[in-house]
């Protein structure tokens, strides 16, 4: 006999609908998956076996194959456990009244222990959604993995299960499932609490009003101090005065941490991710690889920050891999199987030292390095990705009167009111065209929207020829100036904008 079941399997971060076919005939026993199918997916017929007999059921000892359509197509993982399990008892007839009808309006996916429990999978979210757009009337999922895929909101039956005898049982009619449901609204107030606030940073005014442009513009930054500084403590609260997420943001978001495995239990990914890895990363860990790719460190970040401490100890071909998804907010990945895109928006927020010992910047301290080790370490960084960067601000050392101070600094609120109003204005400027930010500008948009008085080009005209800033800092230039005029709500930008602007160019000067 023969019985189909509808489920689905991952490309990238999106879902794509998968057959899967059990065919029942006799002949000496034996069970065999086709269909590009995976080890996990190989291994599902042991898993199967055990929690068919466990959960009450007998399992046929006949000849079985399972295909997954198409099969010209990877499949990888364990959520075709559950649909094969009840593919195997829908064709045997093992389970009265089990209706095959009724069972193709779901997408079914889940793991299954040998006791029959149904585990959670990865990328629930994706499924969810592909239901939606298939006009499938829902999908069933482990429990616990109800509530993220009943963000995509009343499109879709989300319905969780935590045993093949629960699924079986709904399927014949004798039981109902709960819908799963969620309240978006709760979930965006719970992920915009924050526990750091910039009230906590003391001194350190200039950098913060760098990270303030930063945000409002969505400039990448590289902020340079010596150790304990406060480069670190910095980077980590700047999420807490970015823009609010929107609803399609953040499902893109979670769909990337849902694919991975990194929910930990949440239901939405309503604030803004910030990502840290560590120096000794690779590249595939950075951006994503594999035999079958998956999401880096860059796509986990997508819509968020992604911090890179102690930037030139990184390995000089893993920072240059981030020039693409920089440039393009997205990145490709080919492989001889295909090719997969992955999103990776991200805000880039660099610190390191001024030199191998740090201290060359510091007045209290003593620079050991001699000029050539200074220019390696730099060197390490290259041109192009430097290109990249909008903001280059120095950290230095906090004195002992601003440490001990009582008097606190502006919090979070405040500033994140101000970067919301010049968002504001950034949106109505380009309406209509793919930009969101002063950070996404091109040569038309600079040409239309950067217009600078008299004043302002005598100043940038002069920082070129004395300060020695280089032809890549006068675009970069205008588009932080661009932002300062912003906050500022000015409609023009003026000298003084520029002005500043130039100031969070050091690396482009001859000297820092």
């Amino acid at each position: 006999m023969l019985a189909s079941v509808l489920s689905s399997a991952l490309a990238g971060v999106d879902a794509f609908k998968v057959e899967v076919e059990v065919d029942i005939a006799p002949g000496v026993p034996y069970f065999k998956t086709v269909g590009l199918a995976e080890g996990a997916v190989r291994e599902a017929q042991e898993r199967v076996r055990s929690a068919i007999k466990n959960s009450g059921f007998e399992f046929p000892n006949r000849r079985i194959i399972v295909n997954l359509a198409p099969a010209d197509t990877r499949k990888e993982g364990s959520s075709f456990d559950l649909p094969i399990a009840l593919g195997i008892l829908a064709a045997t007839g093992v389970a009265e009244n089990l209706s095959a009808e009724r069972m193709n309006r779901y997408l079914i996916a889940g793991e299954l222990a040998l006791d029959g429990r149904v585990k959670g999978i990865h990328g629930a979210l994706s499924t969810a959604i592909l239901a939606r757009s298939a006009a499938m009337s829902g999908v069933l999922l482990p429990r616990e993995n109800s509530s993220e895929a009943a963000v995509v909101g009343d499109g879709v039956e989300v319905l969780g299960v935590e045993s093949l005898r629960e699924i079986v049982d709904f399927f014949c009619g004798t039981r109902e499932i709960t819908r799963a449901t969620a309240d978006i609204e709760q979930l965006f107030q719970e992920s915009n609490r924050y526990s750091v606030d910039f009230d906590e940073v003391r001194g350190q005014e200039q950098a913060k009003r760098a990270l303030e442009v930063a945000a409002a513009g969505g400039h990448n930054v590289l902020m340079i101090g010596p150790p304990g500084s406060g480069k670190t403590m910095l980077a980590k609260r700047l999420p807490t005065i970015l823009p609010a997420m929107t609803f399609d943001e953040a499902i893109e978001a979670t769909k990337v941490h849902s694919v991975v495995g990194t929910l930990d239990g949440r239901a939405l990914i309503a604030a803004r991710p910030f990502r840290t890895p560590h120096h000794t990363i690779s590249d595939a860990g950075l951006i994503g690889g594999g035999p079958i790719p998956r999401p880096g460190e860059v796509s986990l970040a997508h819509h968020g920050v992604l911090f890179l401490d102690e930037l030139p100890e990184f390995r000089k071909n893993v920072l240059e891999v981030l020039r693409q998804p920089l440039e393009d907010g997205k990145i490709t990945i080919s492989r001889v199987m295909g090719t997969m895109t992955f999103p990776a928006n991200v805000m880039l927020v660099a610190a390191m030292n001024p030199c191998p010992c740090g201290f060359y910047t510091d007045p209290q301290h003593e620079c050991t390095c001699t000029p050539i080790a200074i220019q390696r370490y730099r060197s390490r960084i290259s041109g192009p990705l430097l290109d990249r960067i909008d903001i280059h601000v120095e950290v230095p050392a906090v004195k002992y009167r601003e440490l001990a101070g009582r008097a606190s600094g502006e919090n979070s609120a405040a500033i994140r009111a101000r970067v919301d109003r010049a968002r504001d204005l950034q949106l109505r400027r380009f309406r209509g065209a793919p930009l969101f930010s002063n950070a996404q500008m091109g040569a038309r948009e600079l040409r239309e929207h950067c217009q600078i008085d008299t004043a302002g080009e005598r100043m940038l005209e002069l920082a070129i020829n004395r300060l020695g800033l280089s032809a890549r800092a006068y675009t970069r230039i205008l588009k932080v100036a661009r932002t300062i005029a912003d906050l500022d709500g000015a409609e023009a930008i003026a000298a003084h904008h520029v002005s500043e602007a130039i100031q969070y160019r050091s690396l482009d000067r001859n000297t820092i």
